[in-house]
């Protein structure tokens, strides 16, 4: 059992700076959840070592951390430019094509094919997180776009490039996300990003390819786009779990609005029973310093507050300089608000017209009598993981033990807020069953003698059917 659990869960990306055997088990110590691979870098060979030995520190010390393969998406990005890189200049002419080349001050290439066909003239063109601005003046609809330079200053090669009033004709999973789709499918991960989604379809088309595998991987929607955004209560609706990806949605959308989008956004998954993380930029100055600006301290613990279940880590663990300590200031962060002034049990409408109604309600009512009996753990049964997602939208005070036959399971439950799961396959009896779990949990000094417990399970067990039972247990 890992030595941390807070109730908020913690993301990193996996990268150089990170990967070793040694520095990964430090971190997996110190709280470390869930590993982000990001397949906008590293090849498959890279991410395999590092899926192995993700793997191989679980198996060895039975912990359940879990894996997010991050699909790069559409990304348009330019390509290579001179040396040293070029010198835009405000007011100037510059030519975008779509011909390979070295860029220089008057001819840029760009990754992106339909780019011609797909702007027209007025639009703006954000470069490097939208530190350069361009904006078209005119397109030959065929390979070059001409463009002056409104915000100008040097720019290197292979910056990322975002156009907020551009309707964009990539497909959301290019050739190179389906070659990586498929690789990460075979390692059996338990999270699946897709970058720049823009409506339901696109987590629909992702969902099909892995049902059609035989694969049991969930989906992590990013919205980094005003289309995500206009489209988010039916994107949540298909999606496993949603990420507030602000890197890009800051650069897409007015900066300005990204605060109470974050909040919507999260409020929106909770009420909708799906995980949400929020991420770029946490704690980004640590990626060269060991210690945090007291405005991401700030940044981290709001997020926390707002109910997020996940708050996650980019470049501070993938190459900066002090991964293990990003964990611990992460962990400190999280502990210290959940310790004091967390908003547990926000109010939750339940929705008589849902399917699962019935089940819904077990799981309210369980949170509400934790809470009416200062009960020390809600403990669960679970085979689809369902119950478990459903009980930790209440945001409980009571700890969620979580009890499955299902192994893979185990290791997606570790992005859900408040979740800890345990491995268990002798469902038997109701009363049995219910008096091994707490024995179980007694054991590992999680309960004693005296406490509260709330029980949850679907009788008669052997169906393994819709939670329908609850159980107030004292421990003796």
């Amino acid at each position: 059992m890992k030595p941390f659990h807070s109730r908020t869960k913690i993301v990193a990306t996996l990268g150089p700076a990170s990967a070793k055997p040694d520095v990964l088990y430090s971190m997996f110590n110190a709280g470390l959840d869930v590993c982000r691979l990001n397949f906008s870098h590293g090849s498959q060979a890279d991410h395999q070592e590092v899926i192995d030995t993700i793997r191989s520190i679980n198996k060895k010390y039975k912990y359940n951390v879990g894996i997010l393969a991050d699909l790069q998406g559409p990304k348009i990005r330019i390509g290579t430019v001179k040396d040293g890189g070029i010198h835009l200049v405000n007011g100037n002419k510059t030519i975008i094509t779509t011909q390979e080349c070295v860029g220089n001050e008057d001819r840029i290439y760009i990754t992106y094919e339909s780019f011609p066909k797909d702007v027209k003239a007025g639009e703006i063109i954000l470069l490097d997180d939208g530190k350069l601005q361009m904006r078209v003046l005119e397109t030959n609809y065929k390979d070059e776009v001409v463009c002056e330079v409104v915000h100008g200053g040097i720019l290197t090669s292979r910056k990322g490039v975002n156009l907020p009033n551009t309707k964009v004709s990539i497909p959301s999973l290019t050739t190179e996300d389906r070659k990586n789709l498929d690789f990460v499918l075979e390692s059996d991960v338990e999270w699946i990003g897709l970058s720049f989604v823009r409506n339901a379809e696109d987590i629909i088309e992702l969902k099909d390819i892995i049902k059609a595998k035989g694969k049991a991987a969930r989906v992590v929607a990013k919205i980094e786009k005003p289309e995500a955004i206009a489209n988010i209560d039916e994107i949540i609706a298909v999606s496993d779990a949603v990420m507030v990806a602000r890197g890009d949605l800051g650069v897409e959308m007015p900066m300005e609005e990204v605060p109470l989008l974050q909040k919507m956004i999260v409020n929106k998954c909770k009420a909708a029973s799906k995980p949400v993380i929020i991420a770029t930029q946490m704690l980004e100055s640590m990626i060269t310093t060991p210690r945090p600006t007291r405005a991401e301290v700030n940044d981290v613990a709001n997020s926390v507050l707002d109910g997020a279940d996940a708050v996650m880590l980019s470049g501070e663990t993938s190459v900066g300089e002090f991964p293990l300590i990003v964990i611990e200031t992460m962990q400190k962060i999280i502990s210290n608000i959940e310790d004091n002034n967390y908003p547990f049990h926000p109010e939750k409408f339940l929705k008589p017209s849902k399917e699962s109604f019935l089940s819904d309600a077990v799981c309210d009512s369980a949170c509400f009598l934790a809470k009416q009996t200062n009960a020390v753990g809600i403990v669960s049964m679970t085979l689809s993981g369902y119950t478990a997602f459903e009980i930790s939208s209440h945001r409980p005070q009571a700890p969620i033990f979580i009890f499955t036959s299902n192994e893979s399971l185990l290791n997606t439950l570790s992005l859900v807020w408040g979740v800890r799961g345990f491995y268990y396959d002798k469902f038997e009896s109701t009363d049995n069953t219910i008096t091994e779990v707490n024995e179980f949990l007694k054991k590992k000094k999680l309960i004693k003698k005296g406490d509260v417990i709330i029980n949850t399970a679907a009788i008669p067990m052997e169906i393994k059917g819709k939670t329908n039972m609850l159980k107030i247990t004292v421990i003796d």
